[in-house]
């Protein structure tokens, strides 16, 4: 079944996932598979944030989460490390006009701290230019992990119990999640995860609690817009209880 087709049946079914998060996984594997070095499976991996991005547009997705670089990912070898925070300013440079155009608001959320000084320009700028923006919200996890995301909301939390702006009866789920990267947006309604591996690997522990699973096959450098549509299609035929009984 082709793309389009995929998108019509999609509009025919009527239950689109507001937020639908995705682990980008499989780029270094993609490399590997075609004996060439693991910054070229980033590279060749930045044209299918293009796709789904453009997919989740026509689709009616209202928030699109991509996890590009965990707070792990600082282990990695210096010469890859490098090479993805150049990406990250390539991919920013060469699709910050056109995402603004498209109406997509662009969010970077993770430890921006640690980002190099161009990479952290290159942010700022990009978040600046599309700020106003309300088609579609693309959230950019760079620097991220949800375990350290949620730490440093109870120690926020803690802060304000200990200078008495806040009493251990007033801690609520919504006071957790107001500290959170992810305030004000929507959880996820599905978690699709690349290259068949079936883990979470640290991302938005919280927010997925009650997210629909989906693990694709495809390596990240080849999932474009149709194998997005096929996820939301699988979506369409879950039913969806949040620890509830079917109706």
């Amino acid at each position: 079944m082709t793309a389009a087709d995929l998108l019509a049946r999609i509009r025919l079914n009527g239950a689109v996932p507001r937020h639908i998060a995705i682990i980008m996984d499989g780029n270094g594997r993609w490399a590997r598979e075609r004996l060439m070095p693991r910054p070229m499976g980033h590279r060749s991996g930045m044209k299918s944030v293009r796709e789904v991005v453009e997919g989740a547009i026509e689709a009616g997705v209202e928030v699109l989460s991509l996890f590009a670089f965990s707070q792990e990912n600082w282990q990695r070898p210096i010469t890859e490390v490098s090479a993805l925070m150049s990406l990250l300013e390539e991919y920013i440079a060469r699709e910050a006009n056109e995402l603004a155009e498209r109406g997509v608001r662009v969010m970077v959320l993770g430890e921006l701290d640690r980002l190099t000084p161009p990479a952290r320009a290159a942010v700022d700028r990009v978040m600046a230019q599309t700020a106003h923006n309300d088609r579609l919200t693309l959230n950019l996890f760079i620097s991220y992990g949800s375990r350290a995301e949620i730490l440093r909301a109870t120690r926020s939390i803690a802060a304000d119990v200990a200078a008495g702006k806040l009493s251990p009866g007033e801690i609520t789920e919504a006071e957790i999640e107001k500290r959170l990267f992810t305030a004000g947006c929507p959880d996820p309604d599905l978690l699709i995860r690349t290259s068949g591996e079936q883990r979470i690997s640290n991302f938005l522990l919280w927010q997925v609690a009650y997210a629909e699973l989906y693990i694709s096959p495809v390596l990240w450098p080849d999932f474009g817009r149709r194998e997005l549509y096929e996820a939301i299609v699988a979506y369409q035929s879950r039913e969806r209880r949040f620890g509830k009984v079917s109706a």
